[in-house]
């Protein structure tokens, strides 16, 4: 009773402050115009002081981006500087780039029309997308072309004509989310072609449901405080996390810095093994061990062998929480194919010395080890292999579960690992409901595949996709010509259809081989709102438009709303509701929520005025929080969402689907190209590619910061020492690589911090040809991916091989050509 009493009491004193605080800010918004924001952000916290959840941003107009968290210095009409918000524990330099997106040289000014398609109609002059004039057309122009094709194509084919996927990096934002807002409109106008899977997790996110009952790519990590306390070992297998760290899906919390840094700090050993000394072995000063590319596999199955051998593995563990270790016993023994998997073996093809793999085996076995893995090594042909072997791996330390122990597959992304705060979550628009008939969707990584090929069948996961007849793509938010795998095939995909179109700030490789080119906002100039901390979902930052949209560019939701107008489903696409409305309805939803855990937050307009953001408290639970220890605390209450409930060494599901390139249990497939390979005489270099740091994929490459690592004005290309000297390559020469699928010009970096036979090219410069619109041009600014082949990883998942390829490089020679990736087309 007592207890009732006072939590009845504790309610009716809140409810209390909560008016007099309203009351006491009741002309807040008729002064708005006359006090500064820091004024009115004063007023308000000093109006309503239970508000603590609430920090002010002082310096500038608050918003947020993929890098970080930021406040923007406005100076007459234009964005000109920008500041970190106080308590970001890593800020990211790329905020500093801001100002350059919104006023950059090539922004898309006006809707623009491809000229032989706009006097021709769809499908004119197909092969001169990329080298076609443009036409300027007023906005109402654009829209009737756009919607009147919609129209056409869904009344004659079907909403398996167009691919409306969308895929890629969107802009941040709950709201103006270009893709969710591209799939609510296509689903009220009669359906869809979309995708499944991604580019960035293909083959892992397919096979770890098989193996672990959960994607694990895109899960929680073991909290931070908890490795830091608890492991003695760290693993960093195939990732630069000094890079990748930076930026996050929704807004980063920079966390996953803050732990590398109690980790170094600490002294805690840690080992690093990438083919590259990347900048996280510099700052953690780990040791540097460097595979060849592709044999990671080989690698693990070496340590796991030793593990075996010398009786270090966890026989208890195995038992109690994995199945169908005895079939994978078999298979790394030799007793299945007269091959044992040892050291020795492995050495021959990963090239680490098989006393170091003997002794990586013992350290991981001795010591309360975290293997913490990227998504690069499975970015290749048998991509399921490498996370599905490491997991193995890990069950054989039998530390899953335990704290600082087992592994971990998003360290490096977003900062898996940031303790989860508590507090409300925010809830985006979204893409309705797929009408009946709609066309099941086709692996993300097999687009020009499927284009290319009407009516051809292929296996995945499980069961068969047949591709349709694509005569549209309609591309927002992301950027095709840099995130496919082997652009000459997908260029002469793109020439094949009816009708591209792209909605987009920027001449961008895609924008210039579309037919329609919508001009959009950056998320600068228009509002939203979005959280921080993909993983700890700690913040909520509003997102105010900083500048007015510059040219005649217009955010996605106003374009989207066009287009519903013209398509006649305008009420149903809007629900009435305009922008800032679906934001304060976005807020209230998890304003709820918040008011459950107990966490009193301001109304939507107070919150919006103030210039503030909120900072969710964690709990101290959630700094203790161990991946899978309810699992390992008793796995009959806790099972796994595999079939046994167990870890899945062998699977079932998988042995019945009868691949050939994905067996039931972890296995080494030598891959079509590699340093063993018949190509690799021809082509004795293996790539290496992985993320850039002064970008995020292909966003910021049209800005100042090509200056810190363009060499010779295009993609630098890292060599060590001895292939460039075979090829009398000298440090900032202009090179070109190259290999059957294509050729791209690169600026050598010479150095010993990359394993010899091995090269590095970033992903993520803009493509650009010499001969444009043809396939097997020169790319004059080094975009990677005219290199690599298009393959899907397995037919369990059919991910991308965007990460692997052999080739070879040679001294440019003759006047180098001028590199025209960032400019404006001609008559645009």
């Amino acid at each position: 009773m007592n207890k009732l009493m006072t939590q009845e009491s504790q309610t009716v004193l809140s409810r209390r402050r909560f008016l007099q605080g309203l009351c006491a800010v009741a002309a807040v918004p008729a002064v708005n115009a006359l006090l500064p924001k820091t004024a009115l952000a004063r007023a308000i916290e000093e109006a309503l002081p239970q508000f603590k959840y609430t920090k002010t941003a002082h310096e500038g107009v608050l918003t947020a981006a993929h890098w970080g968290a930021f406040q923007a210095i406005v100076k007459d009409g234009k964005m000109v500087d920008t500041l970190p918000v106080d308590d970001d524990p890593a800020p990211n330099e790329l905020i500093k780039m801001a100002p350059y997106q919104v006023h950059a040289t090539n922004r898309v000014k006006y809707p623009m029309v491809r000229r032989s398609y706009l006097e021709g109609g769809p499908g004119a002059g197909k092969t001169l997308r990329g080298n076609d004039e443009w036409v300027r057309v007023p906005w109402d122009k654009a829209i009737e072309l756009v919607a009147g094709e919609i129209t056409r194509l869904q009344e004659t084919y079907g909403p398996s004509s167009i691919y409306a996927g969308s895929y890629g990096w969107k802009s941040t934002g709950m709201f103006h989310n270009s893709r969710t807002l591209l799939h609510r409109l296509m689903n009220l106008s009669g359906g869809f072609l979309g995708y499944a899977g991604d580019y960035s997790t293909g083959a892992a996110q397919m096979i770890m449901p098989h193996v672990m009952g959960s994607m694990e790519v895109y899960e929680q990590q073991t909290a931070w405080p908890v490795v830091v306390e608890s492991s003695e070992l760290v693993v960093l297998w195939g990732f630069n996390a000094m890079v990748t760290l930076k930026n996050a899906w929704n807004v980063p919390d920079h966390e996953g810095q803050a732990g590398l840094k109690a980790l170094k700090d600490k002294g805690t050993r840690v080992i690093t093994i990438d083919p590259v000394r990347n900048e996280t072995v510099e700052y953690m000063d780990a040791e540097w061990i460097a595979p060849r590319p592709y044999t990671d596999v080989a690698m693990m199955m070496g340590i796991a062998h030793t593990l075996l051998s010398e009786d270090l593995h966890d026989k208890e563990f195995i038992k109690y929480y994995t199945t169908g270790f005895d079939k994978f016993q078999a298979y790394l023994t030799g007793d299945a194919d007269g091959e044992a998997k040892t050291a020795e073996w492995a050495a021959e093809i990963c090239g680490i010395d098989a006393d170091v793999i003997k002794s990586l085996a013992r350290d991981f076995a001795k010591n309360r080890t975290m293997l913490m893995a990227g998504w690069g090594m499975q970015r290749q042909q048998h991509g399921e292999q490498p996370n599905w072997m490491l997991v193995t791996l890990a069950a054989m330390l039998g530390q899953i579960g335990l704290p600082g122990g087992g592994f971990g597959f998003s360290y490096h992304y977003s900062s898996g690992g940031s303790p989860t705060a508590k507090g409300g979550i925010l809830s985006g628009i979204n893409a309705g409901t797929a009408p009946k008939g709609s066309p099941s969707p086709i692996p993300v990584a097999r687009i020009a595949e499927a284009i290319l090929n009407p009516g051809k069948s292929i296996q995945f996961n499980g069961r068969t996709v047949t591709y349709p007849s694509i005569k549209m793509v309609y591309v927002a938010g992301g950027n095709p010509f840099h995130q496919h795998q082997d652009i000459n095939t997908l260029l002469q995909a793109w020439q094949t259809l009816d009708t591209i179109i792209v909605q987009e700030p920027y001449w961008t490789a895609s924008a210039k081989h579309a037919d329609i080119v919508l001009p959009a906002t950056t998320s600068y100039e228009r509002n939203d709102i979005d959280m921080g901390g993909d993983y700890s979902q700690r913040y909520v930052f509003p997102m105010h438009k900083v500048v007015e949209p510059q040219h005649e560019s217009k955010n996605d939701f106003d374009i989207y709303v066009a287009l519903a107008e013209k398509l006649g489903v305008k009420d149903a696409y809007t629900e009435g509701k305009n922008e800032m409305q679906w934001l304060k309805e976005m807020y209230d939803g998890m304003k709820t929520q918040a008011r459950t855990n107990r966490v009193p937050l301001p109304p939507f307009e107070m919150f919006w005025d103030a210039n503030d953001y909120i900072s969710f408290p964690i709990p101290e639970a959630s700094k203790q929080w161990v991946r899978h220890a309810e699992f390992r605390d008793n796995p009959l209450l806790n099972p796994l969402g595999t079939p046994s409930g167990r870890i899945e060494i062998y699977s079932d599901t998988i042995a019945k689907m009868g691949y050939e390139d994905c067996a039931p249990h972890p296995k080494w497939y030598a891959p079509r190209e590699w340093h063993k390979a018949e190509i690799a005489a021809k082509y004795p270099l293996s790539l290496n590619t992985a993320h850039p740091t002064q970008r995020l994929h292909s966003q910021l490459d049209n800005t100042p910061l090509r200056e810190k690592y363009a060499v010779a004005n295009r993609e630098a290309i890292l060599i060590n020492p001895t292939d460039a000297k075979a090829r009398n390559i000298k440090d900032g020469d202009l090179v070109r690589a190259f290999n059957d699928r294509g050729q791209i010009l690169v600026g050598a970096k010479v150095t010993e911090d990359i394993r010899q036979g091995v090269v590095r090219i970033c992903e993520g410069a803009w493509y650009d040809s010499a001969t444009p619109g043809q396939a097997g041009g020169l790319c004059r600014n080094g975009c990677v991916n005219v290199l690599t082949f298009d393959q899907g990883s397995s037919q369990l998942a059919q991910g991308n091989c965007g990460q692997m390829a052999q080739l070879d490089i040679e001294k440019y020679q003759g006047k180098a050509p001028v590199n025209l990736a960032h400019q404006v087309p001609l008559n645009a």
